[in-house]
């Protein structure tokens, strides 16, 4: 995962305020109880950051990896 997918899923899943008010403040345990944006200024790889944060904050599975996006069906006549 790339730091622009990570910062899209946390837009998508807390809101572009939200995502960056979490980011900044909510110390992860699981990363030493760095911030995530200090987690990734360290060097911290970014889905191990998102997974931290989803666990912490309770974010159901299904949703870690961003909101379903249904394919566009064609129709195809033959």
């Amino acid at each position: 995962m790339r730091v622009s997918e990570f910062w899209r899923l946390m837009d998508g899943e807390f809101g572009a305020a939200g995502g960056h008010h979490l980011a900044t403040s909510l110390n992860l345990s699981s990363l030493g109880s760095r911030t995530a944006e200090a987690a990734l200024a360290v060097g911290y790889d970014p889905r191990e950051v998102w997974e931290a944060l989803c666990l912490m904050q309770d974010v159901p599975r299904e949703r870690w990896l961003g909101e379903v996006i249904p394919l566009r069906q064609e129709r195809w006549d033959g």
